[in-house]
């Protein structure tokens, strides 16, 4: 699993970092961004997507990585 935030629909809530500091971060001017890579830890799958449920503006995405 992977997360990404869309920084163009991002309002700098800082829902997403407060709840998931893992995996994601705040810029200089308090807009979210995602912390290294994106990829989610499996122990951390719960909090990310609890940080996609309560983004008001919907931009962190939930990108599912197929096996190959």
């Amino acid at each position: 699993m992977r997360v990404r935030i869309d920084p163009g629909r991002c309002q700098g809530h800082g829902r997403c970092y407060d709840l998931a500091p893992g995996l994601f971060g705040e810029d200089d001017e308090g807009y979210g961004h995602v912390v290294g890579d994106g990829v989610v830890p499996p122990h951390q799958e719960q909090a990310a997507r609890l940080a996609v449920a309560n983004c008001p503006e919907r931009t962190i995405e939930i990108l599912q990585e197929t096996a190959t």
